[in-house]
């Protein structure tokens, strides 16, 4: 049995949707209306929301937050109206470690619509390993919870 066909239409939306977010900038927030639904659903280990607006917000916080954050998509895998990426997230923290980029490693779960939009957006990464453990007090933490929990 052939794979399912996946059709040109979702591979150029996806196309889209890495080049927006690969040159992501605080300038292209006012855009993102014209990669999402106007009542897309947006999750990651931090934010459960609902629409254009909360999205953006969720992308607005990132860039007031953190120095110089950039994605850099590693992989997609398309299916259908459905899609895969594997991601690095690159930024420096503002109030600590300023000037050395942290990297966090994940994967998103794109559902598109018949216009190519995306209707649902999920990002799976590990707050602990890849966030928490960097933090000064909270990493040396996650880090000995970690180590006992391999003994």
């Amino acid at each position: 049995m052939l794979p399912p066909y996946t059709a040109p239409a979702t591979e150029e939306a996806v196309t889209r949707v890495i080049a927006f977010f690969e040159n992501l900038s605080p300038a292209d927030l006012a855009t993102i209306g014209q990669l999402y639904a106007p009542q897309a659903r947006f999750k990651d280990p931090f934010n459960e929301v609902l629409g254009v607006p909360a999205i953006q917000a969720i992308f607005a916080h990132m860039f007031e937050s953190l120095e110089q954050p950039r994605f850099v998509v590693t992989g997609r895998v398309v299916q259908g109206q459905q899609c895969f990426l594997t991601w690095d997230f690159l930024f420096a923290f503002k109030g600590f470690e300023k000037g050395v980029t942290q990297t966090v490693r994940g994967a998103s779960h794109l559902v598109l619509d018949a216009q190519g939009l995306v209707t649902l957006h999920r990002d799976y990464w590990d707050a602990a390993e890849e966030l928490y453990e960097k933090l000064p007090l909270v990493g040396t933490l996650m880090r000995w919870l970690k180590k006992r929990a391999n003994s």
